[in-house]
């Protein structure tokens, strides 16, 4: 696909721009989010966002139960959390209407497939009316698009079949959005190539609906003028959009580089930590081992036995798993053996709500052990302090030889930032002289934009 460079009459300047994507678990919201991230990341922003899954494995469709949703945030200043008010909202279905209105600021932009607004559906969604004519959104700048039919008119000479090609409507939108906020859409392209390297059909499928949305919006004249938001005046340097699982994965690699001993990780997967064994999966090649336990116990056992034989031992969880390793922490204690506990924080308690974030371990991470049972507890503040945080845990359970509680929540797993990757000289050796003031290491020295 070529570049798109279609330009409106107008673009009106902003610092900052919050968007949310709003569906059903089936409509692809959490891909089209995280490509306009992406997209936004390589435009030069600042960003920061935040998927929100439903806590149902799969509710109904078109309920509010099941609905599923993206924020995200890109500024041309620096910035650390998606705003709560809304510029733009785009909606698949009414029970994603119904979700998420209320964070949608008064003259906002509403963006609608109007093709899921049937009787049938908002009455679904718990509506008493329609609500595109009920007058409830008058105070919004609402654009109601018929996206499913538009898609299946423009999928009609690939060889998809009907069911295939509505599963692009999300593509359709986020084509709309883009040709709004001047994204460029051949770098989703280029990733939509990379996915669906296997099905051709598929990715031209996809690409010619994103591209459809980006002309439809172009053409038709939806807006009265698109919106341009400028690059942020970033720390030069090489920068790559990373999540908070991937970048305690990176950084326990790199503790493992930095320290010269093998990384061992130990897990059972548990929402929202399972990222990072899928991520250090990725690194056998150069000596990491990962092990996937038949229980908690029995990775905290694991990475204990990994920990008396040298190697630099790992394990993840998520509160329920914490409550389960608990006594063998205190044997890794007593035993003096360095194993780091990343703890990526759900709600609770009991099994918890796997899709919820809270920050409810402090006490137990803290206290949790019998016989007081002490050891060091660090929190992690943004998706790429991940990184720094994971280094210096292992730095902490090597230089004093106790495990290591780090602390992460399911919001800094699962939300993106643009992170300025620092060169092998800025990231120290592990100093394992206990002589030495620890307050003094680098290591505490942050990520200029991480905060």
């Amino acid at each position: 696909m070529s570049n798109v460079s279609a330009e409106p009459t107008q673009r009106e300047q902003l610092e900052q721009v919050n968007i949310l994507f709003s569906g059903d678990s089936g409509d692809g919201i959490q891909t089209i989010g995280s490509k306009l991230a992406y997209s936004s990341s390589v435009a030069g922003n600042e960003i920061s966002c935040f998927p929100d899954f439903p806590a149902e494995i799969r509710a109904p469709a078109g309920t509010i139960a099941g609905v599923s949703g993206f924020k995200l945030c890109f500024a041309s200043q620096p910035i650390s959390a998606p705003g709560d008010n809304l510029n733009a909202l785009v909606v698949m279905n009414p029970a994603a209407l119904k979700h998420s209105l209320n964070e949608l600021s008064e003259n906002g932009l509403l963006l609608v497939n109007s093709d899921s607004f049937k009787d049938k559906d908002w009455i679904k969604a718990g509506y008493q009316e329609d609500p595109l004519a009920s007058g409830i959104l008058s105070k919004y700048r609402v654009i109601k698009v018929p996206m499913t039919t538009l898609v299946l008119k423009s999928l009609e000479e690939t060889d998809v079949p009907r069911k295939q090609a509505l599963t692009c409507k999300n593509m359709f939108a986020l084509g709309i959005v883009c040709w709004l906020y001047e994204r460029n859409i051949s770098v989703i392209s280029n990733w939509l190539n990379e996915k669906f390297k296997r099905d051709e059909a598929l990715a031209k499928a996809t690409k010619l609906a994103l591209l459809a949305g980006y002309h439809y919006a172009d053409t038709v004249e939806l807006f009265s003028a698109g919106f341009q938001v400028p690059k942020a005046a970033l720390v030069e340097g090489k920068y790559r959009h990373i999540t908070g699982n991937e970048a305690l994965a990176l950084g326990a690699v790199v503790a493992s580089i930095k320290s010269q001993r093998e990384l061992f990780f130990a897990s059972y997967p548990i929402t929202p930590s399972s990222d990072v064994l899928h991520q250090l999966s990725q690194y056998h090649e150069i000596g990491v081992k990962t092990f996937q336990s038949e229980d908690e116990i029995a990775a905290m056992s694991s990475a204990i036995g990994a920990a008396f034989s040298g190697r630099l031992a790992l394990t993840s969880t998520s509160g329920p798993g914490l409550d389960l390793k608990q006594e063998a922490i205190g044997l890794a204690m007593i035993a003096e053996l360095p194993v780091v506990i990343f703890n990526i924080q759900r709600a609770g308690p009991s099994t918890g709500m796997p899709t919820k974030t809270e920050q409810s371990d402090l006490l137990a991470s803290v206290f949790g052990r019998h016989g007081d049972c002490t050891l060091p507890v660090l929190a992690a503040a943004t998706p790429s302090d991940c990184f720094y945080m994971a280094i210096q845990a292992f730095e902490i359970a090597t230089k004093f030889m106790t495990p290591v509680i780090l602390l992460s929540d399911g919001y800094l797993a699962n939300s993106a930032e643009s992170w300025l990757i620092p060169s092998a000289s800025e990231i120290p050796d592990f100093n394992l002289d206990n002589s030495e003031d620890y307050s003094k290491s680098k290591l505490f020295e942050r990520n200029p934009i991480a905060l």
